[in-house]
């Protein structure tokens, strides 16, 4: 049944637009007379005829498609401009832009971008981030509410809003099969399924070591993994059990599956042409499919498997693709777009693209028609939506770094123990974002940790501090022994933490003497303190005969950093073995080092340039640069204290690509100053990886919103087959993938 929002919507978005620099232009048209009449209207039905006026006008826009859908999509807007009454007409260009690649395009330009475009699902939250997305009004989101299947209505949404319309529901996988080797009566139990391929000398297909398709065994056992988001798309938590006893069932029946010598790790189906008896893939290969098997193809719903002696339902993701209407800030512009795109996402038009692409239909009414509902891939995704789970918005890095690699550590795994330290490995992955199912949102709390007895550096719990006034935190007693030390940290965490002078990572606290001690973190003022239990802070005891406190050494000296005051931090990389934390100086600046922040001992130079303790001479740097300082103490009767141009970064690609699994670097080379290229790379689609300096993670880059992140940015993901040159430039901050000549 059609909805008769069309007109109310249009004014609902020219009142009420996000701003946004428009690309699209609007010519108006010269209004014409309309007869009016007069009638009873409820509350979901058109406003009046004359009200058609205000959207009225030419409207020039950009709109993309994946190249299969184009001349669809021309068709349609057409269509368009011929039926609705509104008196909208566009003057429209569709480019060919897949839904893998829209999001990135978008947010590197939002402004250029296409005002109406098609997108895969798990880009959503990138576009809502970016501000690529215009979020609908309340009778948009009813549209898209009364028209789609829940699982597609929920993949438009964050939070509480709606940012897109959904175009399909079937962003799945099920099991196409050669019926000549697959028997019928095997179809639902994949140890029969394998089985047939075995005895006929055939393969079998599943990518089980890419995230989107293992989670069919995890949720099969019954796991779950949700996310989730805040209205502004950003990933705040996520439920997940794949390390549990269920999680167990799922990686013993993967370890089984995998280890099978017919097994082949894809989801292609031209891999019948290489053999295969069964491939679990997707819609975007049932043409494939069945060119291939012509007589032969088949299509059926994921089976199940057993482990001792129960079975389990392979469970698959769902998702789907949606189309974006970019924000305008000329309102009627907007409107008009939102129109359009309800019209592209419409019962007709998703049945239209189902005939032209298949594309399986989110459409309620589409999805039951007789058509769609004969065709045996589509069917088969219909029989197993009883127990699909939908996809819900992913963050990037989890489909590598957590779920990828849980599939390559399971294959290899040979013993029960050693699919446990994979579940392990798998969820410490989820870091900070792991919350168990139940389990209720936590206050910040702060905590005592240290080198004492009761934490040894978080190997306990902290010592838990009380929130005695606003932003006063007042630890627990704590038993203490001279020269220990000790800091303060939030959440058992050291992403926020404060030590001397309540610096944020700052240098560890050293207790003076034994005693019981309270510790109190003002956060209003940034003092951190403490006393024992008569309020007072003892003196430090001195050290018996021959056994001094442990020296820490800094850098000190008249550079920027220091101002011969703050000692710029070493580190014992063994012992006696001191080396500083890169530091900038300029021509003739001086420095020295020294230990614990005092002058009581220091290393500087002799007249001859030897080093000295207590040297009356500075070290001096010849010219501005990075600077690396060394102070060599393992033998203690040739002290050596020098410095170093640190050395320039080194780049090179690591991921799970080229049959590694972020186990090797792929060098670059700097082909213009600041500009990186690797060699040619053989990259495969949902394939991910990072750049990296010098070997170490201390300094390496993915992509956010379009930019090169050097702080832990998200891995970028290959978009499709090639060979590929991966380019780092630093000075326009981007990283990308070009086709190798």
């Amino acid at each position: 049944m059609k909805k008769t929002l069309a007109i109310v919507l249009a004014l609902v978005m020219v009142l009420g637009v996000i701003a946004c620099t428009p690309k699209a232009t609007t010519t108006p048209q010269t209004e014409t007379k309309t007869e009016t009449k007069t009638e009873t209207k409820t509350e979901t039905e058109t406003k009046p005829a004359a009200a058609s006026s205000e959207l009225a006008g030419e409207y020039t826009i950009t709109v993309w498609a994946a190249e299969k859908v184009v001349e669809l999509t021309k068709k349609q807007i057409e269509d368009f401009n011929n039926s609705n009454d509104m008196g909208i007409k566009f003057k429209a260009t569709v480019e060919a832009v897949g839904e893998g690649d829209a999001a990135t395009k978008m947010i590197t330009d939002v402004e250029a971008g296409g005002d109406i475009y098609f997108f895969a699902q798990d880009q959503f939250n990138r576009l809502v981030q970016a501000g690529a997305l215009g979020k609908l009004g309340a009778k948009a989101a009813e549209f898209v509410k009364a028209n789609n299947v829940e699982a597609a209505v929920t993949a438009a949404t964050t939070g509480e809003d709606f940012y897109a319309y959904p175009v399909t529901a079937d962003n799945t996988y099920f099991v196409f099969y050669d019926k000549s080797v697959v028997k019928a009566e095997s179809l639902g139990d994949i140890g029969k399924m394998i089985a047939d391929c075995e005895a006929a000398g055939k393969t079998f297909c599943f990518d089980l070591k890419n995230g989107w398709y293992l989670p069919a065994f995890f949720f099969g056992a019954g796991c779950k993994s949700v996310w989730e988001a805040d209205s502004d798309g950003k990933f705040l938590s996520v439920v997940d059990n794949f390390n549990s006893d269920k999680g167990f069932v799922a990686a013993k029946a993967m370890n089984v599956v995998m280890n099978s010598d017919k097994f082949v790790n894809s989801s292609e189906t031209s891999e019948f042409d290489n053999n295969a008896g069964f491939v679990v893939s997707g819609t975007w290969n049932i043409k494939n499919a069945q060119d291939i098997l012509g007589d032969n193809y088949g299509a059926a719903p994921l089976p199940k498997f057993t482990v001792d002696g129960k079975e389990y339902q392979l469970s698959p993701f769902i998702g789907s693709k949606l189309v974006g209407v970019k924000p305008h800030s000329d309102a009627k512009l907007n409107a008009a777009c939102h129109q359009l795109a309800q019209y592209l996402t419409g019962e007709k038009g998703q049945l239209e693209r189902f005939t032209v692409a298949e594309w399986g239909p989110s459409n309620i009414a589409a999805a039951k028609s007789e058509e769609v509902l004969k065709n045996a891939a589509i069917g088969a995704i219909a029989q197993q939506g009883a127990y699909s789970v939908y996809q819900g918005n992913i963050p990037g890095n989890w489909w590598g770094n957590s779920a990828q690699v849980l599939g390559e550590a399971v294959q290899k795994a040979t013993n029960d123990d050693e699919l446990k330290a994979a579940l392990k490995a798998y969820e410490e992955s989820l870091g900070d974002y792991l919350k168990k199912e139940g389990e209720e949102e936590l206050p910040d709390a702060w905590g005592v940790v240290g080198s004492f007895a009761a934490s040894e550096w978080g190997k306990s719990k902290d010592v838990p501090m009380t929130e005695k006034e606003p932003g006063i935190w007042v630890s627990d007693p704590v038993e203490l022994k001279a020269g220990e030390e000790f800091k303060v940290r939030l959440n058992n965490d050291w992403g926020s933490n404060f030590g001397v002078n309540c610096e944020a990572n700052g240098a560890n606290i050293v207790v003076p003497a034994d005693d019981t001690y309270t510790v109190t973190l003002n956060l209003n003022d940034l003092t951190l303190t403490f006393v024992n239990q008569e309020g007072v802070l003892p003196e430090a005891a001195p050290a018996p005969e021959g056994e001094a406190a442990p020296d820490t050494w800094g850098v000190v000296g008249g550079f920027e950093a220091s101002g011969w005051e703050k000692d710029v931090p070493m580190k014992e990389k063994e012992a006696g073995l001191w080396v500083s934390d890169p530091v900038e100086m300029k021509a003739d600046d001086e420095y020295k080092v020294r230990a614990n922040g005092e002058w009581k001992k220091n290393y500087g130079f002799d007249e001859a340039g030897a080093t000295k303790a207590d040297g009356q001479t500075n070290g001096k740097v010849a010219a501005d640069g990075t600077y690396i300082v060394t102070l060599d103490l393992r033998d203690e009767a040739a002290p050596a204290l020098t410095i170093a141009e640190k050395q320039p970064d080194t780049f090179a690609v690591i991921g799970a690509i080229c049959g590694t699994t972020w186990d090797k670097d792929f060098a670059m080379t700097e082909v213009e100053p600041g500009v990186w290229k690797s060699e040619a790379l053989e990259l495969h689609a949902g394939e991910e990886f990072k750049v990296r300096a010098n070997g170490a993670w201390d300094l390496s880059y993915g992509l956010d919103d379009g930019v090169a992140n050097p702080d832990n940015g998200t891995n970028v993901k290959v978009d499709a087959d090639g060979t590929y040159i991966v380019v780092l430039d630093l000075n326009a901050m981007t990283l990308t993938l070009e086709p190798a000549a």
